[in-house]
């Protein structure tokens, strides 16, 4: 659980370097763990699969688990954060842990805070007696661990908790705690702080409550836990954790094991070899079985069925109706009215853009379009969630000068993404080099504003004020109380920053935040950051490139979004918005 304390601001000096380092941070997308064969190129995972023939020359080949790269340069963001102010790194992870999805930061700054050196250790004075004692920040980690919200996706899995330990363990990792003085420097073990203790008190939680750790067996969790009780040494308090694993005991070499060694009654996931169709959907049915807990116990000479998959469609969540598209339409069940009207509400539901991924994988026309829907519906949901309380109005101002030679599809690309997460009245949009062009799609969905971007090539000089001029010109006005985020796509590289600036004055237009989607093909330049200092206004900034992760586009959304809409936002959104951030504390 966490309760509000009061917010210990950071010394003026440090915010700007605490800003860049969470801007890094919130708007990177890496993910460390990839569950299939990948290639690292030039320290970045690419999907073997999928790699391109230039990829697979330079790229070394990657087994599933732990991408190390990308793991070793998200930690040292986190250490630099750390470094830089403890109290901030503390907000931090509450924040990482109740305010984002980013399930892999959640993971690093848990690990992070679960060893690094503020243990709440007594201080003492000339005397040798206790003045005070040190602040506890590995209470964060603890209660990062323990934090429970019931159907929350702002918890730690199991999968998480065990992931904590794999990635301290890691070497590199661990290298870089001791250098950090987070532990011994002669120790060959690598540092994990309080990981043991608090694993084992929340596998200890779970053995009190038989329907919660029956409810993660049947979620597919039965072999995590067995890792997790290994690598905590964990002692169960009765033999029924065993058996609800269906994990057998025996005795260690040094005869102290006292729990779980007679009289087990194991459950046991039986094959469903020798029964028919009828008869495997009736055990379904009577068991409210899972798709992990079915799939891998049918005869091979059956497999999956319709009617099978009809039986378990109750126990699959939205999510996973959306990942299994192909599965349903080559099974024929999305023909049938009652699971088409199910599969498109989920479509409704979407909170990630993994749809596009999925997309390419089904054969009907209109089921793609579909699922490109669910992609527009992740990006209004962000936007939406980000807006509820305040009017904010959206100027996209898109770069199509000369110097964007090369560049200008992948901002194409971005803006597919992004742009029809936005109500079409208050998204305003222009194209500029040394003139501004005011475009409007045809409609609020991806396939409108593909079309819309077309015919932009790149060609002329730059003048950021351009587009804002033609917009002016057009009549488009920003309502009292209504908050302006201007969002510049392209590499800056143009007119000075005060120009840019003194246009936004000039045509009356109040701008509450500014955000740069980098898209460079040569040289940057500076104009944009240097407006938003002239205005005094948030900034943030994220690579165009970021944007094929399906889970990027929300997140960059929301954390856009969120920026103005902070009382007395400065140039130091992010950093106000963390530390806003009550401490998690060990219910």
């Amino acid at each position: 659980m966490s309760t509000p304390q009061n917010t210990t601001l950071i010394p003026e000096t440090q915010r700007g370097p605490a800003e860049r380092l969470l801007d890094l941070v919130l708007s990177g997308s890496a993910h460390l763990w990839h569950n299939r064969p990948g290639l690292d190129v030039n320290g970045t995972w690419v999907a073997a699969a999928y790699a391109t023939p230039a990829q697979r020359t330079v790229g070394k080949p990657v087994k599933p688990g732990l991408f190390v790269p990308a793991a070793v340069k998200l930690y040292r963001q986190l250490l630099d954060i750390y470094q830089l102010n403890s109290v901030l790194m503390a907000h931090f992870a509450s924040y990482a842990l109740t305010q984002t999805d980013w399930r892999d930061l959640k993971v690093a700054t848990c690990a992070l805070m679960l060893v690094q050196s503020h243990a709440g250790l007594p201080v003492k004075g000339d005397g040798g007696e206790v003045a005070f004692h040190d602040d506890d920040w590995r209470a964060i980690g603890e209660a990062m661990v323990l934090h429970y919200e019931r159907k929350s996706t702002r918890m730690l899995t199991p999968k998480a908790v065990l992931r904590v330990a794999e990635l301290l363990e890691q070497p590199e990792i661990a290298r870089l705690n001791r250098e950090a003085g987070f532990g011994d420097p002669a120790s060959r073990k690598p540092p994990l702080g309080r990981w043991k203790r608090v694993a084992a008190r929340w596998l200890a939680a779970r053995e009190a409550n038989v329907s919660m750790l029956q409810g993660l067996v049947k979620a597919g969790y039965k072999e995590t836990l067995k890792k997790l009780a290994r690598k905590a040494g964990y002692k169960p308090r009765a033999q029924g954790f065993f058996e609800v694993l269906g994990w057998k005991q025996k005795q260690a070499e040094s005869g102290h094991r006292t729990v779980g060694l007679n009289g087990l009654t194991l459950v046991k996931r039986e094959r469903f070899d020798g029964l028919s169709e009828a008869e495997i959907c009736e055990w379904i049915e009577h068991e409210r079985l899972s798709y992990k807990e079915v799939v891998g116990r049918l005869p091979q000479d059956l497999g999956m069925t319709p009617a099978i998959m009809a039986a378990l469609l109750p126990s699959l969540s939205d999510r996973d109706l959306r990942l299994m598209t192909p599965t349903l339409e080559e099974l024929g069940l999305l023909a049938e009215p009652t699971v088409r009207t199910r599969w498109e509400k989920a479509i409704q539901t979407a909170t990630d853009q993994r749809a596009l991924n999925i997309a390419k994988n089904v054969r009907s026309d209109v089921l793609r379009q579909k699922l490109e829907e669910a992609s527009d519906n992740a990006a209004r949901k962000a936007v939406e969630e980000a807006t509820a309380e305040t009017d904010v109005r959206v100027m996209f101002l898109i770069d199509k000068s000369g110097s964007m030679e090369g560049a200008i599809e992948n901002s194409k690309e971005a803006l597919a993404r992004i742009l029809a997460g936005f109500p079409m009245e208050k998204l305003h949009i222009a194209a500029f080099d040394t003139t501004g062009t005011v475009l409007k799609p045809k409609a609020s969905n991806r396939t409108a504003v593909q079309h819309m971007l077309a015919g932009l090539k790149a060609s002329g000089g730059t003048a950021h004020a351009a587009g804002v001029l033609a917009l002016h010109r057009s009549g488009v006005k920003v309502p009292e109380g209504a908050k302006l985020v201007v969002i510049v796509v392209g590499d800056e590289a143009g007119e000075a920053g005060d120009q840019f600036a003194r246009v936004f004055r000039d045509c009356g237009y109040s701008v509450a935040a500014l955000a740069l989607l980098v898209s460079v093909a040569g040289a940057r330049g500076s104009t944009v950051r240097t407006c938003s200092s002239q205005l005094r206004v948030p900034f943030s900034e994220v690579n165009v490139d970021q944007f094929s992760d399906p889970y990027q586009v929300p997140r960059v959304l929301k954390a856009l979004m969120d920026a103005p809409t902070l009382p007395g936002a400065s140039q130091s959104g992010w950093v106000e918005r963390v530390m806003r951030t009550p401490l998690l504390k060990v219910a």
